[in-house]
């Protein structure tokens, strides 16, 4: 039940507590990917993933600007403070618990939000009238022969899978020429660097030509089982 396609009528009479919230940023993803990438990989495993269970689920519209300062050199890209982001979601939160849904899954496509997201869902199943957990679907897949990095193979073939329209494929095919080997700028353990652009200079972190359709449908299995499996835990979990 996605909600922004429902009548407030429809949405009274759901028979459901369960809620799923898209939540992406607005970012460079390289020259061959949109700036919406992390929105889009949200909301389709978001879809697939509620398709995939035999119940009903309200879909929240995505929250499509996140923590995403690290990538302020590249046009385009926006963002919002921690404090910001964490108010936003925790108010869509209470408005989805306002009206009966109580429990939520939020579903994540951004790396930078999970540190926010852990702590505001954290804190609304502490202290308010809903339960709440995040879910980032990057971290339940397991291609062990990728690399995740930043609009690279992983990002970029799940758009090729859900959204090909929106791939450049002859920046895709060339992306990698400018692209750092791995996130950030390190000295042992520490990352000197803050934002992208200090350690690459198109913005993207591996190989995009590496990422193809048939990886993306792998992955959006993979992603799409794990949610699944996620809803139906969180629907039958004792809140007591």
């Amino acid at each position: 039940m996605q909600l922004t396609d429902c009548t407030w009528t429809d949405v009274e009479s759901a028979d459901t507590d369960l809620a799923v919230l898209p939540v992406g940023s607005t970012e460079q993803h390289g020259p061959h990917a949109p700036l919406g990438t992390d929105a889009l990989a949200a909301e389709a495993v978001a879809a697939a993933g509620v398709d995939a269970v035999d119940r009903d689920v309200a879909v929240g519209p995505p929250i499509p600007v996140g923590v995403s300062e690290e990538h302020r050199a590249f046009a385009g890209s926006l963002w919002v403070s921690e404090n910001t982001f964490r108010a936003y979601v925790r108010e869509t939160i209470e408005s989805l618990t306002h009206h009966g849904f109580d429990r939520i899954v939020v579903v994540n496509g951004h790396g930078g939000n999970v540190p926010a997201l852990r702590e505001v869902c954290a804190r609304i199943s502490r202290d308010g009238d809903a339960y709440a957990v995040p879910f980032t679907w990057f971290e339940a897949v397991d291609p062990a022969d990728v690399e995740m990095g930043h609009a690279g193979p992983l990002e970029t073939a799940l758009l090729e899978h859900v959204a090909p329209e929106s791939i450049d494929t002859e920046a895709k095919a060339t992306a990698g020429k400018n692209a750092a080997d791995r996130w950030g700028e390190w000295e042992g353990s520490v990352n000197l660097a803050y934002d992208t652009n200090e350690f690459s200079d198109n913005g993207v972190v591996g190989d995009p030509a590496d990422g193809s359709a048939k990886l993306g449908e792998r992955l959006l299995a993979e992603a799409t089982d794990a949610l699944a499996a996620l809803l139906e835990r969180v629907a039958e979990r004792s809140r007591d």
